[in-house]
């Protein structure tokens, strides 16, 4: 069976995908070999957690986002036998090519054999007619990206940006443990829920360095990236060339992440790819105050040999564990300060010969981390406004869905990703 079957083959209006029997063969197998697309929901340490295949349950709130270069569409939704309010992505499968169902298998699948608390489940995947469903928790605060563009425009506080790495880089190291290389770690792809979880996104993009049973130190598959991408990958996995790339590429591209949460923008956003290429080649690494790398802003950033985090201003109120937003947004002061253990983080990570870059393992251990503390959720959370808890009086459900009979506008969020 071909993956355009397994996905667009469908005998009845609702169709779970759910295997009958589930094998032992190891993840590495199902990214190498290409199996038909089957999944089930995984197992799960919340009560709440979705498994019902009926469309009818699903009460839709408001579009929030758009992803997978625009084919899905990314919506609030409520459980309406529990109240549980969901994330839904619906995809088109008839506008997918057989590169992007891949991808989407791939994703689909990795969700379920991954076990980890800072990387992304789904509770339920099935398909309406030509239409791909994933259900998965809904993360309240949305991405870290959404969080820049909503409240933090000139960047996040150093205390912030450390408790958001801090989460995805533990998912990383998950992954890296277990073979895999993200190729995709970007502040869009690491979403936060209500309760100050940080999760890793992204799978789609992913790639096993196992095959056939052994573990590659390279890897020599390089995929047509979306141009989205590009500003966060590594100089040798855009390079191209005969030395290949592994996990440290990763690495590399949580530098970038640290550099768009402190200042707000995109690294290299607005450069040509070649041109990208020779920035990155050319050293020595960046750091978040280079303005070279932001070829249309004006840094305001500057280092603190105290080490102070500047905090994010006097917009948020933290008091008695709660805190009150006295504005739209929480703009951080004009002229911000990091600390050389953040530096030297972005330094280490940004380095153009891997080999000289630290693993995910080691970066947890990197001094700046060294202040995190076992209560990391309530500091985040003291950090943020209110989590957005409901929906919308204003926007009334969409109940029962409807088969759109054209293209959603581009609209909302554009960088939510399987």
């Amino acid at each position: 069976m071909s993956l355009l079957d397994c996905f667009c083959t469908s005998r009845t209006r609702v169709e779970s995908l759910r295997p009958e029997k589930q094998s032992e063969t190891s993840i590495h197998q199902y990214l190498v070999d290409e199996p038909p697309l089957s999944w089930s929901p995984p197992c799960t340490r919340t009560s709440e957690a979705i498994h019902s295949t009926n469309v009818s349950h699903y009460e839709l709130q408001v579009e929030i986002g758009r992803g997978f270069d625009n084919l899905t569409s990314v919506h609030l939704a409520r459980h309406t036998p529990t109240g549980t309010l969901v994330t839904i992505k619906i995809t088109n499968l008839e506008n997918c090519n057989e590169e992007r169902l891949k991808a989407l298998q791939k994703a689909v699948i990795l969700s379920h054999f991954f076990r980890h608390p800072n990387i992304t489940n789904y509770w339920t995947v099935f398909t309406v007619g030509s239409w791909l469903w994933v259900i998965s928790p809904f993360m309240a605060y949305g991405s870290a990206s959404q969080l820049l563009r909503t409240y933090f425009p000139e960047g996040m506080s150093e205390t912030l940006i450390r408790n958001i790495l801090f989460g995805a880089v533990r998912g990383l190291n998950y992954l890296h443990q277990n073979g895999c290389i993200h190729r995709s770690f970007k502040a869009s792809h690491i979403l936060i829920s209500g309760d100050g979880l940080v999760t890793l996104s992204g799978l789609s993009h992913l790639h096993s360095l196992v095959k056939h049973g052994q573990r590659h130190r390279a890897v020599f598959d390089f995929p047509q990236f979306s141009t989205s991408v590009q500003p966060w990958l590594s100089p040798e996995l855009l390079r191209q060339d005969l030395h290949g790339y592994n996990v440290k590429s990763d690495i590399y591209s949580v530098g970038i992440t640290a550099c768009e949460l402190a200042s707000g923008q995109i690294p290299f956003q607005d450069m040509h790819r070649t041109q990208m290429l020779l920035q990155k080649l050319k050293g020595p690494p960046y750091s978040p105050l280079d303005i070279s790398i932001f070829p249309q802003s004006d840094s305001r950033m500057k280092s603190s040999r105290s080490g102070v985090d500047s905090g994010i201003g006097e917009s948020v109120l933290v008091s008695s564990g709660s805190h009150t937003v006295t504005s739209e947004r929480l703009h951080t002061p004009a002229s911000k300060t990091f600390s050389p253990a953040f530096f030297s983080l972005v330094q280490l990570c940004l380095q153009q010969d891997p080999e000289k870059r630290p693993s995910a393992s080691s970066l947890l251990s990197h001094v700046f981390f060294k202040q995190m503390k076992e209560e990391s959720r309530d500091c985040i959370l003291s950090l943020l406004p209110p989590a957005y808890n409901k929906p919308s009086e204003a926007m009334p459900p969409v109940l029962p869905w409807t088969e759109p009979q054209c293209d959603l506008p581009d609209e909302k969020d554009p960088n939510w990703d399987l």
